[in-house]
């Protein structure tokens, strides 16, 4: 029978859910005359929670304010991710607020940078960046040009139910990064005949497929898996996908998303919803983020599995860029500050802490504690939990086999993940994605691949150039 989940578990889960996509107004403080000057950094919801772990590097910096001179301030926006960007958007071109350092998703950055919102980096704001990995170092670039530095990274991974598996007696429930769809597609059809079901099971698996990002980032990863070096756009920004490979990748996501596999109320779910399903044990799978892998293993321990997803997987996170607004004295000191919130050992902290770090050297001690010297509430086995009380951390990093999770499973992910189109217009292009793959998941019986593809390939040729 599959294990209860308690309430407070659950409560759990479903804040860090919900952290990836609210936050709450930070009162906005006078700065008097005795006090130092300030570097206002404008981000969104630290997923870590309450005094997490972006909070705890603001404080490190601050300690050194001897040092610099400076002290930092960190803004948490509300809102959605969609939401974050019009308010950033709208505040850096009315020249309205006062931010000095903007932690931006990594599908912004050619927007801001072509609008001239965010400036030109130099070698002062980055430290050692051979150090980072370089499909997550080449979001920070727009024309040829530096414009941010990675602070946090993100990429899907595959969750699963390794009892589901077992008491189903299905063929392996230790699955290696080698797992395909085909794979868990038998899979789920054992654990589906199976005639003693685990309590509260529907479905196979669940995603993120509501009418937002979440269903853009799962078409990407479909295309991206069935069209070799598959890219809606070029480096330029320029169109360059036809009807032919929109049509694979069409295929390809319906497959992914079709009954039995599917939990059906995914056409609608978010990060919080899929969560939730998953944790209530109605899934065998799941595809999330790597921030919820210590709050699945606190309630599910040694039962839970994580490894690759099949096929290409999706690079998300956030980069650190310098506003055109701030003074030539204020951006130099702001790059100081970025060059600090991103150093090997604030990734060591940012790793603990639950995020994906985005340098190489954060994995190289795989099966240890990462040392973490920023920051004091996860230096000692301790991570912040959404209520901000510290709770230790029991996520281990060696999983079956003398796999590595961070080094076998987290590092690879990100070093081969793909991007979604880098175009100062991703708004629009995401938008079109949502609203043209939305005739997939519609109440009425959806047309063939190849029509929504021919009309996925009409708008978005409307969209972008080329």
């Amino acid at each position: 029978m599959a294990r209860r989940l308690t309430a407070a578990a659950l409560s759990l889960l479903s804040l860090l859910a919900l952290a990836s996509c609210t936050g709450k107004d930070a009162p906005e403080q006078p700065q008097g005359a005795a006090d130092p000057p300030r570097i206002v950094v404008a981000s969104g919801r630290d997923v870590t929670g309450k005094n997490g772990i972006r909070q705890q590097l603001i404080d490190a910096w601050n300690a050194r304010e001897g040092e610099h001179g400076y002290r930092a301030r960190l803004v948490e926006l509300p809102g959605s991710a969609d939401q974050q960007r019009s308010q950033l958007l709208g505040a850096l071109q009315s020249g309205g607020a006062e931010y000095d350092v903007v932690n931006l998703d990594v599908t912004w950055i050619p927007e801001f940078a072509a609008a001239g919102l965010i400036r030109p980096l130099t070698g002062a704001a980055v430290k050692s960046p051979d150090d980072i990995i370089e499909a997550v170092d080449r979001t920070s670039f727009w024309d040829g040009e530096r414009y941010a530095v990675p602070f946090n990274s993100d990429v899907g991974l595959l969750y699963y139910r390794k009892d589901h598996l077992r008491e189903a007696g299905a063929s392996q429930a230790e699955l290696g990064r080698g797992v395909t769809w085909a794979d868990l597609r038998e899979l789920i059809d054992a654990v589906n005949d199976d005639p003693t079901k685990p309590e509260n099971y529907q479905e196979g698996w669940t995603t993120q497929l509501a009418a937002y990002e979440g269903r853009t980032v799962n078409a990407i990863e479909a295309f991206a898996s069935a069209v070799p070096d598959f890219a809606l756009t070029d480096e330029d920004g320029r169109y360059t996908a036809d009807e032919a490979q929109l049509t694979a990748g069409v295929t390809e996501l319906r497959e992914r998303t079709a009954s039995p596999y599917m939990l059906d109320e995914s056409s609608g779910s978010r990060e919080a919803e899929s969560l939730s399903a998953f944790a209530e044990g109605r899934t065998t799978f799941l595809r999330h983020w790597p921030y919820v892998y210590p709050a699945l293993y606190e309630t599910y321990k040694e039962e839970l599995g994580v490894t690759r997803l099949p096929g290409k997987a999706v690079l998300g996170g956030q980069n650190l860029a310098v506003t055109s607004n701030t003074s030539e004295q204020r951006a130099a000191k702001a790059a100081e500050l970025i060059a600090f919130l991103t150093d090997p050992d604030s990734e060591r902290c940012l790793l603990r802490a639950g995020f994906a770090a985005t340098r190489t050297s954060a994995y190289r001690n795989p099966g240890g504690t990462p040392e973490c010297r920023h920051a004091s509430a996860y230096s000692g086995g301790a991570s912040a939990s959404p209520t901000g009380e510290s709770a230790e951390v029991k996520a281990p990093d060696g999983l079956a086999d003398g796999v590595s999770y961070s080094r076998d499973v987290l590092l690879p992910s990100l070093s081969e993940a793909v991007q979604r189109p880098r175009t100062p217009l991703y708004g629009a292009v995401t938008q079109t994605l949502i609203t043209e793959l939305g005739a997939l998941y519609g109440r009425h019986r959806p047309p063939g691949d190849a029509q929504v593809a021919k009309n996925l390939d009409e708008a978005l040729s409307e969209v972008l150039p080329g």
